[in-house]
Order: structure tokens, then C-alpha cells, then sequence
């Protein structure tokens, strides 16, 4: 996948959230602004 430019449509991407559930993006965030943190986890 590319790199997002200025302008550029967020993909739709499907996320599973720690303790349970999921997460769809941009779509559970439409209409609204919103902030992710991916976290790696330990090594």
C-alpha cells in the first residue's frame, strides 16, 4: 500500500480492539474526528 497523500480517501480497513470486538475504518468514524494509536506491543 502507498503512502497517504493530503486529499487522499482513507482506506477501508477492518481492526480487531484488544479485550474484544472490532473497528471499522473510516466508517465508525464518519461524521466525527477521531484518533488511533497503533501500539506494537512488547518484544
Amino acid at each position: 500500500m502507498e503512502m497517504l497523500e493530503v486529499g487522499d480517501q482513507f482506506p477501508d480497513i477492518e481492526l480487531s480492539i484488544a479485550g474484544a470486538g472490532t473497528i471499522s475504518l473510516p466508517k465508525d468514524f464518519e461524521g466525527s474526528w477521531g484518533y488511533i494509536a497503533f501500539y506494537r506491543g512488547g518484544w
